[in-house]
């Protein structure tokens, strides 16, 4: 019974030894990844870049590097100035991926955490140089010119690095205080010289509606005084019947308007050259 536990123990020692031995000769890759080996042996990191699966190593002699090669967003924050020396604080988004070609160069000057090296100064410096040459309202009137110029350069700078940018985007862009109160003053100011103008435009036609009242009125007494001249008095006589003749209607519809008629004879003939009166009774 002895020698049973014994052999079973033997095996079982066996079987871990070399599933230990197994497992470190062999190493996986998951999708979106690539391995770069380091071997003491030759020097370093080797020149090939392994695919995703499983692979061998020699244990102790090979160590595998596994790199992520997904697309990855960072932004990048920067304050700077612009051509007109004001201050901006600025965004920018970039989706970015290593080379994969480049992983073992990559890995061997920058390491695994090279996007941490790189984006942030690059992303900086390109931003700082592209803002400096536009004006603060330039920024915003001509945003998709600004957005492809640092789109080029950091691609260009990238590349330098072994990383490729698939995409590079504005998401973030305010002004200090100071640009943002001109900006106000501004706006009232243009408002304050629209309202200045709309006035001198309703003054310009109230002056042109008295000159073509005057107008009108010079034409009228120019005809009432040449056909004064024409008839003599008689034009005079016509405008004062008329007015007596617009009075008298108007207390004729008046309620307020008692009419006493003047004394006569019998004969019919009035006394003492009496005449016809209109009293107004007030009724409160």
């Amino acid at each position: 019974m002895d020698k049973v536990f014994r052999r079973i123990g033997g095996a079982s020692g066996a079987l871990a030894v070399g599933a230990f031995t197994v497992n470190s000769c062999i190493y996986n890759v998951d999708g979106g990844e690539r391995a770069v080996l380091f071997d003491t042996l030759r020097g370093g990191v080797l020149p090939d870049v392994r695919a995703e699966g499983t692979h061998l190593i020699i244990p102790v002699i090979q160590r595998p590097i596994i790199m992520d090669i997904r697309t990855k967003p960072r932004e990048i924050p920067s304050v700077t100035g612009t051509k007109d020396l004001q201050m901006v604080n600025i965004k920018m988004r970039v989706l970015w991926r290593p080379v994969v070609e480049e992983l073992p160069r990559l890995y061997r000057e920058l390491g695994t955490d090279f996007d941490e090296r790189v984006l942030p100064s690059i992303g900086n410096e390109v931003l700082k140089s592209v803002v400096a040459q536009y004006n603060a309202e330039e920024l915003l009137s001509k945003r998709a010119e600004v957005s492809q110029r640092i789109r080029k350069e950091m691609v260009e700078r990238a590349k330098k690095f072994h990383l490729q940018l698939d995409d590079v985007a504005i998401t973030h862009l305010t002004f200090g205080r100071e640009f943002m109160k001109a900006i106000e003053s501004k706006q009232v100011a243009s408002q304050e010289a629209e309202r200045q103008q709309w006035v001198v435009q309703k003054a310009e036609q109230e002056r042109q509606a008295i000159v073509t009242r005057a107008e009108g009125e010079a034409e009228a007494a120019g005809i009432i005084t040449a056909a004064m001249e024409k008839t003599g008095n008689a034009i005079i006589e016509v405008r004062r019947i008329d007015a007596a003749k617009e009075i008298a209607g108007k207390l004729a519809n008046s309620r307020n308007i008692v009419y006493l008629p003047g004394g006569s004879n019998s004969d019919g003939s009035s006394q003492g050259g009496g005449s016809n009166l209109l009293l107004g009774i007030d009724t409160k």
